[in-house]
């Protein structure tokens, strides 16, 4: 029994130029990763891995769990029951298993009952007989939503059929006998066998299990779960590394464990100051991510141009890494501003944490500003994103301000969540501080509102795109790969296939529904320059032809063959 743990080599910060394309110079001199510019001197020390604490585990409630939990004296921990467990989980982190606190109900809605009057002239309407189900007005609300924001039926196509299968799953029939009570029930979702006797590979148990607790057949889940995980590992090809994380996710919404294992979870935060953190490191080895940046820096880069005085608003602006290279870039512009003031939002906790805090961010930017000689400001401000107001950002007159929101959005609640629906309340907020541009670099997958099983297969295509990229890019055997897949990764997929209502956290939408968010906030679109396009491309063409760039009227879509995972947007 080992914990689960980080991995022992990993990118430090003093790294030359880390991920650099080999034998092709950054023409656009936006985009030079690794932190020589500014800080040849400040991480002169080895980066020294320290063990974490160990402590015995106890009998999960489904066996071969990757997520047992153990907890004693205020110390949750994750264990493991293999070498290979995906999960690292800091020992300091509060693990919250409890089924009470859960969002998920296994409960049969409740019916209100009303009854219409139709002998009183009024028309009153008496609370008492008139029966209305609650699954009815979810669908109504659904069919406005999806009216309003440009949903069709394609984005909630199935995902099998998108798998492109060439066999009936198991599962199809128990979703039959819903619509058609009178099917007979050829074969049992408890099998590993399918009816026409030919085992199943890891992506159909997968979906099996997914529909199998759509339909709320728990221990069926649970004995496919115990099957997967005899198929699936951390260190295989794509498809059996997402599979091993997925397997997680589903059993983690079976025992209501989501939301503990995504908080004890760190991507943003470096485990020293001597490495980056889990997220910088996919966001610089994963091209999309990066152009996704890079076509933000442009937008910015265009709408400084001529001004004496910017000011960014950034509300998530994780490690700075972008601001290092939009910093950089400003340097050699001839028009550059002359003065760059940063807003940093970041929760209060983050604000003055020793290791990469949002506080320590500041200071390496501003060490930044002054090498490359321009006159730089930096206001970090400590606070929830939800409760942020106009009068705490500090916007002064005679600024160009410009807003940047960099994978940022999908994290507020929307509508589906709450009535009070932070997502566009943020929007319109910034609308009315009358910003010269916002930027909006978001993932462009369906994991919002989708049902859950429809979310499945959307979460399975997109990340099957991502971990088939990441091994473009970097080694199988890679250290740094295996601490992005466990940290970043497999902590979204958790989230999204384990957790309901406020617990679910990462929520992102699809290309479509952005834009009418911000159209409905008061937006206008606003095209990138044409020189955006060619510089992309040049650059793109030192990567993976499976790597792909489309250009759409007032937005850049990034991806992996016939997959879009990135859409970069310019809006004013």
């Amino acid at each position: 029994m080992s914990l689960i743990r980080a991995a022992t080599e990993s990118t430090a910060y003093g790294g030359s130029n880390l991920y650099a394309r080999k034998g092709t110079p950054n023409r656009s001199g936006l985009y030079h990763y690794g932190l020589d510019p500014y800080s040849p001197d400040m991480y002169p020390q080895p980066y020294i891995s320290s063990s974490s604490p160990l402590c015995d585990p106890t009998e999960p409630s489904i066996p071969g769990s990757l997520y047992d939990l153990q907890v004693s004296s205020n110390l949750y921990q994750l264990m493991a029951n293999s070498s290979n467990s995906p999960i690292i989980l800091d020992s300091n982190s509060s693990v919250n298993n409890s089924v009470s606190s859960s969002n998920i109900s296994h409960q049969s809605p409740q019916s209100v009952s009303v009854s219409d009057n139709q002998n009183s002239p009024n028309f009153d309407v008496q609370m008492d007989n008139l029966e209305f189900d609650e699954d009815e007005i979810q669908l109504k609300l659904q069919e406005l939503e999806h009216a309003l924001l440009g949903d069709s039926d394609a984005d909630l196509m199935d995902p099998y059929q998108e798998l492109g299968l060439d066999q009936e799953p198991v599962w199809e029939t128990s979703i039959k006998e819903i619509i058609l009570p009178t099917s007979p029930k050829e074969c049992s979702s408890e099998s590993s066998v399918s009816c026409n006797d030919e085992a199943r590979t890891p992506r159909q148990l997968l979906f099996d299990c997914a529909a199998a607790i759509s339909e709320g057949s728990i221990e069926g889940a649970k004995n496919i779960i115990s099957e997967l995980r005899k198929q699936v590992s951390i260190q295989g090809d794509p498809p059996q590394r997402l599979a091993a994380y997925l397997t997680e996710g589903l059993a983690a919404r079976i025992e209501f464990s989501g939301n503990g294992i995504y908080k004890a979870l760190k991507c943003k935060e470096p485990p020293s100051s001597y490495q980056l953190s889990a997220m910088q490191i996919l966001f610089e080895v994963c091209p999309c991510f990066r152009f996704g940046f890079m076509a933000a820096n442009y937008a910015i880069i265009e709408a400084c141009r001529g001004e004496q005085k910017v000011h960014i608003i950034d509300f998530d602006i994780n490690q700075g890494t972008q601001y290092i290279n939009l910093i950089q870039a400003l340097s050699s512009h001839p028009n550059k501003p002359r003065k760059l003031r940063i807003t940093g939002v970041d929760d209060p906790e983050s604000v003055q944490r020793q290791i990469g805090g949002l506080r320590i961010i500041g200071q390496r930017l501003e060490r930044l500003a002054e090498d490359c000689k321009i006159e730089f400001e930096f206001h970090a401000l400590a606070g929830q994103v939800g409760e942020i107001g106009p009068e705490m950002l500090e916007c002064r007159r005679g600024e160009a301000l410009v807003v940047n929101f960099a994978f940022q959005l999908h994290h507020m609640p929307d509508e589906s969540v709450s009535t009070v629906n932070e997502r566009d309340r943020l929007l319109r907020m910034v609308k009315g501080l009358r910003p010269k541009l916002v930027t909006v670099v978001e993932q462009d997958v369906n994991a919002n509102t989708a049902p859950f099983y429809t979310r499945f297969g959307e979460v399975y295509n997109y990340y099957s795109a991502i971990f088939e990229s990441l091994d473009a890019t970097l080694p199988r055997e890679s250290a740094d790969r295996m601490n992005v897949e466990k940290q970043c990764l497999a902590r979204e997929i958790v989230n999204i296939v384990a957790c309901e209502g406020p617990d679910r956290i990462e929520r992102y939408e699809a290309a479509g529904k952005w834009k009418a968010r911000m159209m409905m906030a008061g937006f206008v679109s606003c095209p990138f320059n044409s020189n955006v396009s060619g510089s992309i491309k040049a650059l793109l063409k030192s990567y993976c032809d499976r790597y792909r760039f489309e250009e759409e009227p007032g937005s850049l879509h990034f991806g992996w063959e016939n997959k879009i995972l990135v859409v970069a947007s310019a809006w004013k």
